[in-house]
């Protein structure tokens, strides 16, 4: 009897201790991505979307489901700025005050990334989320790129409403579009319009290496200062474009706006949670686009299409035999009527992808496979090898077992601190980061991407070696 009770006892024990094992990976692991693709996430995850696949309703327009299923999913970005010396002393934030900001943003996974424009928080110190409710948190930014004008952010949260990607390729003009937004501090405003164009260029991105692309979705959907990264949706509540721009001579409103199709957006996000930044394929030519003009400058048979001025040497355009004089008027089977729609078809694959391009020579259609590359002419695609050691400290990752013990979701260990920033600003031996600028620290490469985006003062937070709460600033 006594054996049975022992063998009982000890087949309990280890139920008891698997399942808390389990519990305490989970809580490690849950805030680390398993997936490499923000579409994959949602396909995973039940959201309430009407079931009909047309976009077109009969009888009088409704705008109230996507309205209702999609706003809740609409956040409001406040961001501060302020370079230079960080101070803890209240007296002085209060007498040299750090510039604010606010956008739009909206949460693409449940478990807390967010969408939203690199303007909205380009060089931000810190990056604050107001939910639909009235709950705050404070974001981490995971990357950026500013030749899309697009960012990728993460709260540290689960079970958020969501806004499903929709097909910015299958929109009509006409088709009928909500803006949300928070324009003017006016937070889940909701506005309704019409696309009116699409693949829209109107020159306001510029980037270092001219690989900037606008292929802007156009709406009379009113949006206004504040709108910026905030939601265009189908009538079906799908996300179909992240509003970046408007066409205006007074700062407000005028009647146009532009939004970035969701088609890119996807693209750009996925490259962003798995690299930290975007993955560029590109032809390597010098174009523009056709017109009546150049079609009889150049004696050509077609008046649209994307002209190619010059092949870079070595370039994927030369590799597949396309040549200076040429007319691409097709990527992958899809027609391109000029630079910025063939920029937008292009910019959806990464370095090493083959593209069909379709191009006229001699009034004869020619397709040939185009393998892409990078910038410097490579292919290869890697993710940032974490470094541990920073400005003169060295940092550990912590165990989940010890982060259980401590009641810590995350944070990373400052192991040694020889000369160097973290000495400097007085960080001590065996203080755990818990979070930068107000943002939650995970690990050693959650510290590595957060302090590769900042400059001037930031604000550390953890715990001491003797469990007591501490707060340093840093130059970096």
């Amino acid at each position: 009897m006594k054996r049975t009770l022992l063998i009982l006892l000890v087949i309990c024990s280890a139920f008891i201790g698997s399942i808390v094992g389990a519990m305490m990976t989970i809580r490690y692991l849950g805030d680390q991505p398993s997936y490499t693709s923000i579409e994959q996430r949602q396909n995973l995850k039940a959201v309430n979307y009407l079931t009909d696949s047309s976009t077109r309703f009969s009888g009088a327009v409704n705008f109230e489901h996507a309205a209702k299923s999609v706003t809740p999913a609409v956040v409001h970005i406040r961001t501060v700025f302020g370079l230079g010396s960080f101070s803890l002393n209240a007296l002085d934030s209060y007498m040299n005050p750090h510039a604010q900001s606010s956008g739009s943003g909206v949460i693409i996974s449940d478990d807390g990334y967010i969408v939203t424009n690199h303007h909205v928080i380009e060089d931000a110190t810190s990056i604050e989320v107001v939910m639909n409710n009235n709950q705050r948190y404070f974001a981490k930014l995971i990357g950026k790129d500013p030749s899309t004008d697009l960012a990728l952010l993460k709260i540290k949260a689960r079970n958020l409403p969501f806004v499903k990607y929709g097909n910015s390729d299958t929109l009509t003009l006409g088709e009928w579009v909500l803006a949300i937004g928070n324009p003017f501090d006016l937070n889940s405003t909701v506005t309704a319009g019409i696309i009116s164009a699409r693949a829209r260029n109107i020159g306001i991105l510029r980037d270092k290496n001219n690989l900037q692309i606008e292929s802007f979705i156009q709406t009379d959907a009113a949006v206004n200062p504040g709108n910026s990264g905030g939601a265009l949706v189908n009538l079906k509540g799908e996300l179909i474009g992240i509003n970046s721009a408007i066409a205006t001579s007074t700062g407000a409103y005028a009647g146009y706006s532009f939004a970035i199709p969701v088609s890119l957006v996807k693209k750009i996000m996925d490259d962003l949670l798995e690299y930290g930044e975007v993955q560029r394929g590109l032809l390597g030519i010098q174009i523009n686009d056709v017109d009546a003009q150049l079609a009889d400058e150049e004696k050509l048979d077609v008046v649209q299409g994307v002209f190619v001025r010059a092949v870079n040497k070595g370039s994927a355009a030369e590799v597949s035999g396309i040549a200076a004089g040429d007319v691409i008027t097709a990527i992958n089977g899809h027609a391109v009527s000029g630079v910025s729609e063939m920029q937008e078809w292009v910019a959806r694959n990464r370095p090493g992808q083959a593209i069909e391009v379709t191009y006229r020579r001699s009034n004869t259609d020619h397709h040939v496979q185009a393998v892409l590359k990078k910038y410097d002419g490579t292919v290869q695609m890697k993710k940032p090898e974490v470094d541990y050691l920073l400005e003169g400290a060295r940092f550990e990752d912590i165990s989940y077992s010890r982060l259980t013990q401590l009641n810590l979701d995350g944070g990373v260990l400052l192991k040694n601190v020889d000369e160097g920033k973290w000495k400097k600003a007085g960080a001590k031996e065996n203080f755990i980061i818990t979070h930068i600028d107000k943002a939650p620290i995970d690990n050693v490469a959650d510290l590595n991407r957060i302090l590769e985006l900042k400059k001037g003062g930031v604000l550390i937070e953890g715990l001491h070696e003797n469990g007591e709460k501490g707060v340093f600033a840093i130059e970096w």
